[in-house]
């Protein structure tokens, strides 16, 4: 078993390798001068089964680029089996036509990865759980829910929490997080006029006096995740906090989360922090090496990944 870092998110990398007991895999990934990717593993990965790491997050296309070179590197190097370990999937957003004339581009991002040379992919908090199907070859989707329920009994043991969807389509998200923390669920129901721009139009469910946690896969502009939390703070909560797995925090979001309501923003490093990130006082990560590091070394020796979750 080996351990390919790409150069997204090193320190994620260097964890996971770090909980594994596994040097990471000697590998040169440079750029030329007019931005080409040039790859050379600098070990003997005949026969063996390597694990790449690669959040394709900002510089998204740069990100991508390199792990598609790095998988036909070791594809071309007689890798037994090649695994593409992506902590943040790219792309994910677009899984369907959102209009006429416009591309379905996760499937797209799926047949690049495969044509390159991954046997499988391993992710977490998929936008679109059919995404899973647009891979011809195994897909793991990983869940950082069970982090989630870990952190908050350790953090808020006392509060009485209710679970909160920023819209529908977290429902389901929502709605596992609620069940294990045996607690309540609300809903917010929102219209977006255009994208980038929501508008929270009702809460579902009774927030007064209770602790609210949102809950989402990503969180871009933040703007939906702070209209969410000024109109729970306005239906009477006692407090709001967000959990989500994906800190893309474009923009002013980071300024945007510390002028809102929130209490803490608690994401995971699957996207690495950025200096804002780390300079925001509300905003928090936790890290997400140890669920990683399982779920490889259940691949490796060909164990359930899923029981993970039990």
């Amino acid at each position: 078993m080996k351990i390919v870092a790409c150069n997204s998110n090193l320190p994620l990398a260097r964890a996971v390798a770090h909980e594994l007991r596994i040097p990471l895999c000697r590998t040169v990934i440079k750029r030329f001068a007019d931005g080409e990717v040039f790859v050379e593993i600098q070990e003997n990965v005949r026969g063996e089964d390597v694990f790449v790491v690669q959040s394709t997050c900002m510089p998204t296309n740069d990100h991508l680029m390199e792990l598609l070179i790095v998988l036909d590197a070791l594809r071309r190097s007689s890798a037994k089996r090649v695994t593409a370990v992506m902590p943040y999937f790219g792309y994910a957003r677009q899984d369907r036509k959102s209009g006429s004339r416009t591309p379905i581009s996760a499937k797209l991002v799926a047949n690049l990865l495969t044509e390159a040379g991954a046997n499988r992919i391993l992710t977490m908090d998929l936008h679109a759980m059919q995404i899973q199907g647009f891979f011809d070859i195994p897909t793991d989707n990983l869940y950082a829910a069970p982090l989630f329920v870990r952190d908050l009994k350790t953090r808020l043991p006392d509060r009485e929490l209710i679970i909160v969807s920023p819209d529908v389509g977290g429902v389901v998200r929502a709605r596992q997080l609620a069940q294990r923390l045996n607690v309540d669920l609300a809903i917010i129901d929102k219209r977006r006029e255009r994208a980038g721009v929501s508008e929270v139009m009702n809460v579902i469910g009774d927030v007064a006096g209770r602790y609210c946690v949102l809950v989402d896969d990503i969180i871009d502009s933040g703007g939906s995740l702070c209209n969410a939390a000024n109109a729970l703070m306005s239906r009477g909560a006692e407090g709001v906090e967000a959990y989500v797995t994906h800190g893309v925090l474009t923009g002013n979001a980071c300024q945007r989360v510390k002028d809102s309501p929130l209490n803490m923003l608690t994401l995971t490093d699957s996207i690495p922090a950025t200096e804002a990130l780390l300079e925001t006082p509300n905003i928090r990560q936790i890290t997400t090496a140890n669920l990683l590091a399982r779920a490889m070394s259940a691949v490796a020796d060909e164990s359930s990944v899923s029981s993970l979750f039990d």
